[in-house]
């Protein structure tokens, strides 16, 4: 008997924090992410790895992060 992949449909599968918060730096910028985002990680000194350890600490902020990937992925379909 086999157990149905409950990630087939789920747009985030297999992909990471750290590769979803490059997509979007690389996307938006710092300044268009503290734009859209208002968290002290995208305002004050952003880096990729300041913004890692706040958003893996932090749910809401981490499911904005996810959305805004998804929105961005979306358009690009």
């Amino acid at each position: 008997m086999t157990t149905p992949n409950n990630q087939a449909n789920n747009p985030l599968h297999g992909i990471t924090l750290e590769a979803i918060v490059t997509v979007l730096f690389e996307h938006y910028g710092w300044d268009g992410l503290a734009d859209r985002i208002p968290v002290n990680c995208f305002i004050k000194d952003p880096s990729i790895k300041s913004s890692l350890k706040f958003l893996r600490k932090t749910p809401w902020a981490r499911d904005k992060v996810k959305a805004l990937y998804l929105a961005i992925v979306r358009r690009k379909s």
